[in-house]
């Protein structure tokens, strides 16, 4: 390329959020370029008084069929996808009257926000843009010659290279340009081909895209070799992608991770029926707890592993308050999590300057749908979200012994901490706190002697005689593939059990426990989570 400067004469403006819109078009305006728009946008810049050209004085086509077909056109189209040093595409603009477009502005049509706000069928197929993509594209591939600008944030940057280059563009602003806009074309196609295939109820469509935006760099990712970055996509859920971060350092990849499980986790727990708090550490639970209120239901949560919550991530289901927030303080935390907080609770977190408070505006739903993605060599897996609960199981008794009410509430509890328990997982609850959590083992049979063992280990730390796994219940986020699992519980001092089923053994395991005097029901529903 002879030149790699080139001058913005004519710019096209089409955009449905119109933040920042009139100064950056009175900006051009101002260096002598010539605007050229279409419906909403040309109105709202006629209103401010700028000279604009509405498209169908440059197609010589009115809009039609309610805007569907505006910019369609080889007017436009050839403007934007014309070599400018190619001879026979300058013939051709002569020509055909066609005249060079140097600056593309479009954000597209609010697909992503019409499904998130529940709209109708229709109304998120009337939301599909068509010719915004197009024209992206058609700029995008022209970056040679053409600049094109998908998003109010790089108004000043494309106006700050027309100042340093006497009104033209660089082609290293045209070449960052383009691969955004390219990547945006493509999360945004993502979004409506997820969403067809949901409401097809095609679960495995033939081509899978996944699409998001860049909600923050990150100095590194799990480790500090490893780069990183946080991105939004088009889940509305509530969650640490949607929090406002209130106060402390900027959360790194580990943070983010750790966050998001502890939140998911005491999500589980109706704040309109009880407080409830999780203490997550390496995205495991080490303490979930109930009670009368959150600082209850914190120091409950802490006693099952006070050594571990050392910094963790604290999530509520209810609104931080004062008192919460002064216990929680008192010992070193990453971060909290909650969907509110007043302001003495803002105010006494503030005292810890590092501290990340994190508001949400709300708890995720756990029953809700959704897609979850990981990583492998050469490709990715995708499934639905674990949104199975408990409450709505229909567990059957497989023993002789009938489970009190007592325990059968904290086989519920206990099951529902299970599901955010890394595999294979076991889990101790007594009165609606867990005493004892095993995590992540190959067998099955040492989660259970881990979580006995951590249950002791909080029995010492509180200065109490017996084990806090005495009298508790024990939930297992799949079946027992033998009676050992089982029976080192029983050890433990478990009264009862809740289990999937569905083992070759069941029978084995069932015998086991009613010797023991278990009481143990089956949920038919698994909960790994590797």
């Amino acid at each position: 390329m002879s030149n790699e400067l080139r001058r913005v004469t004519r710019a096209l403006l089409s955009v449905s959020d119109k933040t920042g819109l009139i100064d950056f078009a009175r900006s051009l305006a101002d260096r002598g370029v010539t605007l050229i728009s279409t419906g909403g946008t040309r109105k709202a810049l006629a209103q401010a008084g700028l000279p604009v050209l509405d498209v169908s004085e440059v197609t010589g086509f009115p809009e039609m069929m309610d805007g569907r077909v505006k910019t369609l056109h080889p007017a436009v189209h050839g403007g934007l996808l014309a070599i400018r040093d190619n001879p026979e595409h300058q013939a051709a603009m002569l020509a055909n009257g066609i005249g060079p477009i140097d600056l593309l502005v479009v954000n597209l049509y609010p697909f992503e926000a019409t499904v998130a706000s529940g709209a109708g069928y229709d109304d998120c197929i009337e939301n599909i843009d068509i010719g915004g993509p197009a024209m992206i594209r058609a700029a995008a591939k022209n970056h040679g010659d053409v600049a094109v600008v998908v998003e109010g944030a790089d108004y000043q940057a494309v106006l700050d290279d027309l100042d340093a280059n006497a009104g033209s563009t660089s082609l290293e602003l045209r070449r960052r340009l383009a691969q955004k806009a390219y990547a945006r074309t493509a999360s945004y196609d993502a979004a409506i081909s997820n969403w067809f295939a949901a409401q097809l109820g095609e679960a495995n469509p033939a081509f899978r895209a996944i699409g998001g935006e860049l909600a923050e760099a990150m100095r590194y990712g799990e480790n500090p070799h490893q780069s990183a970055a946080f991105y939004r996509g088009p889940d509305a859920r509530a969650g640490v992608a949607t929090a406002r971060q209130l106060q402390g350092k900027q959360l790194s990849y580990n943070n983010i991770n750790d966050t998001d499980a502890a939140f998911e986790c005491v999500a589980e727990f109706d704040p309109a029926r009880t407080a409830a708090v999780a203490i997550i550490k390496h995205a495991n639970p080490c303490g979930v707890a109930e009670g009368a209120s959150l600082v209850e239901a914190y120091e409950r949560a802490l006693r099952c592993d006070p050594v571990s919550a050392f910094g963790g991530i604290v999530a509520l289901n209810q609104t931080l308050d004062a008192a919460a927030a002064r216990k929680i303080v008192e010992i070193f935390t990453e971060v909290i999590i909650a969907p509110d907080a007043s302001e003495e609770a803002i105010a006494l977190v503030a005292a810890k300057k590092n501290l990340r408070l994190l508001l949400t505006g709300g708890l995720p739903d756990p029953r809700a749908a959704g897609l979850s993605v990981r990583t492998v060599s050469g490709g990715f897996l995708v499934q639905g979200r674990d949104n199975a609960v408990v409450d709505d199981m229909d567990l059957r008794v497989v023993t002789k012994r009938q489970p009190s009410a007592r325990e059968l509430s904290d086989m519920r509890f206990a099951f529902r901490v299970a599901k955010h328990v890394k595999s294979n997982a076991i889990v101790y609850v007594k009165d609606g706190a867990t005493v004892g959590i095993g995590a992540g083992q190959m067998s099955r049979v040492d989660s259970s002697r881990i979580a006995a063992w951590k249950a002791a280990e909080a029995a010492k730390a509180a200065g109490l005689p017996e084990s806090l796994a005495v009298g508790s219940v024990v939930a297992s986020d799949a079946f027992f593939p033998f009676a050992d699992g089982l029976l080192a519980a029983a050890e433990a001092g478990a009264t009862a059990v809740i289990q999937p089923g569905g083992s070759m053994r069941d029978d084995e395991v069932i015998k086991a426990a009613d010797e023991a005097g278990l009481a143990m029901v089956f949920t038919g529903h698994r909960h790994f989570r590797h």
